[in-house]
């Protein structure tokens, strides 16, 4: 229902909404759809990092002090921005299960 979810995102899914009702789950995808980053967005913000910005990714994922500690060094000389190439499915996949958990908290579950 959730175009782009990846497998062990729709797993984390499946397990918190188990117990919704049909209109709990709809106003649950609407709301999760809207806050939710694909992961390759997050691969073009990062690897932007090397060539323009370093730091975008954290902007995006919400991580505003570790935004600003790379944006002024550089994406901590670079080593911090390739970590993150590396890692940027699971960041993602982190930031995708705190929003999941923020539409839960508002649904009052």
């Amino acid at each position: 229902m959730i175009p782009g979810v990846e497998a062990e995102e729709m797993l984390y899914l499946d397990h918190i909404t188990k117990d919704l009702t049909d209109e709990q789950l709809r106003t649950f995808i609407s709301m999760y759809s809207s806050k939710r980053k694909p992961s390759d967005t997050i691969l073009i913000c990062t690897i932007l990092g090397f060539v323009v910005v370093a730091g975008v990714q954290r902007f995006m994922l919400g991580q505003v002090g570790m935004g600003l500690l790379y944006l002024f060094t550089g994406g901590l000389c670079l080593i911090g921005t390739i970590v993150d190439l590396v890692n940027y499915k699971k960041m993602t996949l982190e930031y995708n299960q705190k929003m999941a958990a923020e539409s839960m908290a508002l649904l009052g579950r």
